[in-house]
């Protein structure tokens, strides 16, 4: 479960910037990431993808320590939340609200941190060039229809 934590709210924390390490701020992070998918692998093992959206839920897969097969994993929302100058996660029943440190690596990859304890990490790789639609609540807009474009363009 720690490692669900972790990766999920370091998706959450990737910044926009240089392309030199740089320590980045809650706002540059939500801009970077919420959205977006990511790849990551983790320090003992641990490896998957995922998008965290603009309530701070978090969707994706996660395979523990590379052994077995890819679950599909739903944090609820509010799981990613800011504090101060921190970016933390919170999962009900959790005695802590863990914080992380994230450091821009390059144009699209980050490593995170679990804040004060530099032995437990994640790698994150942007996948994709943009950000892929694949589903929305909202319903399509009515579109004109080719006759009466067609009469419009008569006159």
């Amino acid at each position: 479960m720690r490692s669900i934590l972790l990766a999920a709210a370091i998706f959450a924390l990737a910044g926009v910037g240089s392309a030199s390490a740089q320590n980045l701020s809650p706002e540059q992070a939500k801009a970077f990431v919420v959205g977006r998918s990511f790849a990551f692998t983790c320090f003992e093992g641990t490896t998957g993808a995922g998008r965290v959206f603009p309530d701070g839920s978090v969707a994706g897969t996660l395979t523990m320590r590379s052994q077995g097969i890819a679950r599909y994993v739903r944090l609820p929302p509010n799981t990613l939340r800011v504090r101060g100058e921190n970016v933390c996660g919170f999962m009900e029943g959790m005695t802590f609200e863990p914080c992380f440190t994230v450091v821009k690596t390059s144009a699209t990859t980050f490593r995170g941190t679990l804040a004060g304890v530099e032995n437990m990490w994640c790698e994150f790789v942007r996948e994709g060039a943009e950000r892929p639609r694949i589903a929305s609540r909202r319903k399509p807009k009515p579109e004109a229809s080719t006759a009466v474009t067609m009469e419009s363009s008569a006159e």
